[in-house]
């Protein structure tokens, strides 16, 4: 796995965490769900940069 693939899994995995805190502090609906927003888009990234991390050693096998 590439230095860029681990940095950005790091990135959204923080962006992830963030969303947690966000949703778990919020005192309105609307933040509560940008927070679950933050946590389904920073999971969604994470796997799709394995995915992508798999496809490309599948393509140089």
């Amino acid at each position: 796995m590439t230095g860029a693939r681990v940095f950005f899994l790091a990135l959204y995995g923080l962006l992830a965490l963030l969303g947690l805190f966000t949703a778990a502090a919020a005192q309105d609906i609307g933040m509560s769900i940008f927070g679950f927003g933050l946590i389904g888009l920073g999971v969604l990234c994470i796997f799709h940069t394995i995915k992508s991390h798999f496809d490309h050693a599948e393509t140089n096998h």
